[in-house]
């Protein structure tokens, strides 16, 4: 008989992530949610793309995306220059960040036991 899987070490341990599906190859998940705090935290899309490893090309496509997926913009820039430029979350784009990061704290808590269940039963690679 075999021995009992061994728990995965507290670094190991899974998270439940959420994506938002609003249809085919439209959604809001983990990471564009991420580049949202980023730019809220710097008041940049290149620094915010670059500290989640980025290009500044891909944080700006993501941007387009998310300002085109919802009824108003979620970032505002303003163009570089003498002064530099900028952005930040819109009225909307603080709306959404905050109902999306309260849907994954809702998610995480309730799906709590479930999750347990699931680590309990896992067995890791090499195992």
């Amino acid at each position: 008989m075999s021995a009992p899987p061994k728990a995965p070490s507290p670094a190991a341990t899974p998270l439940v992530t959420l994506r938002v599906d609003f249809a085919p190859g439209v959604r809001l998940g983990p990471g564009k949610a991420d580049l949202l705090e980023g730019i809220r935290d710097t008041g940049s899309i290149a620094a915010a793309g670059r500290r989640m490893g980025m290009s500044y090309k891909r944080a700006w496509m993501l941007v387009e995306t998310m300002n085109a997926m919802f009824a108003a913009p979620l970032v505002a820039s303003s163009k570089g220059g003498r002064d530099g430029g900028g952005a930040e979350l819109t009225e909307a784009g603080r709306t959404v960040l905050a109902a999306f990061r309260a849907m994954e704290e809702k998610l995480r808590t309730t799906a709590a036991a479930e999750m347990a269940t699931l680590v309990g039963l896992f067995r890791p690679a090499g195992d």
